[in-house]
């Protein structure tokens, strides 16, 4: 028997992987969205349920939310999107789970934590590739060296590309400071301050090295609650030339800022495709390298293989649905691997983890 769950934002890029996939989980999502040109086509091409309305309707959004027992957040940005559902779940007793990446976010959402308790609601944003396989992977560290002060997670996609949602919230970011967390401490510093090259390992031991820059990665938020580790550093891969371009972004980080330019931007963006198709997806993947250390100089090194970001999320956020759906969730504020321990990126086929020794 198919469980249901709403899926909202179900005709944005990712939004429709999940919707396409669901079956497999035995699934059946309700499709949701604010333009009916946009989400009953799909509906009738999957044959789901639909429902039409805009977020910023409380009551049209509490009467969806009445009809199930989670939702399934796929409609970015979340700075602005996140909060009026949260505040409707915790009306109607419905689980929240979200593609969040934005570390500021995930600190707003945690905020909701005891109200989330005392309704029996889960709330866990960054159920997909922000932060499904990095949150796992700290906390699998930590474990292995459980008096770590530092850890540092570099993530690279060779061979595929963002998609169009996640481009406009970037967009939406242009301008603005990154952040690390420093002894404890959510600390801002400049998006790209920290280049390296890193020595990525494959599934079959080979190693790609691949330049990365420091930015303001989930983990910034979510590895401090998963694993309490105070100093964290994010990287992520990019072209060389691109940091070295990015270093000269402080120059001109008011004009990124200004409404002309991110409009610009957007236009330009939403003339491109809604992200990689099927085939990019299934050639490419993601990898992972993190590092703990402690204040004795001790170090574990950890490295990850996952499917491409885009096929990860899907699959991910449909797993941790049929776990909700299925009786198996914490109450309040989780992340990933506080819900479901550091082993629940190891369910999704073709993700291996291994230690550097």
């Amino acid at each position: 028997m198919q469980e249901s769950f709403l899926l909202y934002g179900a005709n944005g890029y990712t939004g429709e992987l999940i919707a396409r996939f669901a079956s497999q989980y035995q699934l059946k999502p309700i499709l949701a969205g604010r333009r009916k040109e946009a989400i009953e086509p799909l509906a009738q091409k999957l044959g789901l349920p639909f429902r039409i309305f805009d977020l910023n309707d409380q009551p049209a959004l509490i009467n969806a939310l009445k009809e199930v027992r989670l939702i399934v957040h796929c409609a970015g940005p979340y700075d602005h999107t996140a909060e009026p559902v949260i505040t409707a779940c915790l009306q109607t007793g419905t689980h929240y789970i979200d593609l969040n990446g934005d570390l500021d976010v995930f600190e707003k959402i945690k905020s909701y934590d005891a109200a989330a308790k005392e309704k029996n609601v889960m709330l866990l944003p960054g159920a997909g590739f922000d932060v499904v396989p990095t949150d796992c992977l700290a906390l699998w560290l930590k474990k292995k060296l459980p008096d770590a002060t530092h850890l540092e997670i570099a993530f690279a996609i060779p061979g595929s590309k963002l998609s169009r949602g996640t481009s406009l919230t970037t967009v939406l970011k242009l301008g603005e400071p990154g952040a690390i967390r420093k002894n404890g401490i959510i600390t801002h510093e400049p998006v790209g301050k920290t280049g390296k090259t890193v020595p990525f390992i494959t599934a079959d031991g080979k190693t790609k090295d691949l330049f990365v820059m420091s930015i303001p990665w989930g983990d910034v938020s979510t590895a401090h609650f998963s694993t309490g580790i105070p100093n964290i550093n994010s990287y992520t891969g990019i072209p060389k030339a691109a940091w070295f371009f990015n270093k000269g972004q402080v120059l001109f980080n008011w004009l990124l800022r200004t409404s002309f330019m991110r409009n610009l931007i957007r236009a330009i963006i939403n003339k491109q495709s809604p992200g990689p198709d099927d085939a990019m997806r299934a050639k490419s993947v993601s990898l992972i390298r993190a590092e703990v250390s402690n204040a004795k100089g001790e170090t574990v090194t950890a490295v990850m293989q996952t499917p491409e970001a885009y096929e990860l999320t899907a699959a991910s956020m449909l797993l941790v649905s049929q776990k909700i759906l299925r009786g198996n969730f914490k109450p309040g504020y989780q992340t990933p691997s506080t819900a479901y321990g550091e082993d629940l990126v190891m369910e999704l086929e073709g993700v291996h983890r291994s230690e550097l020794r």
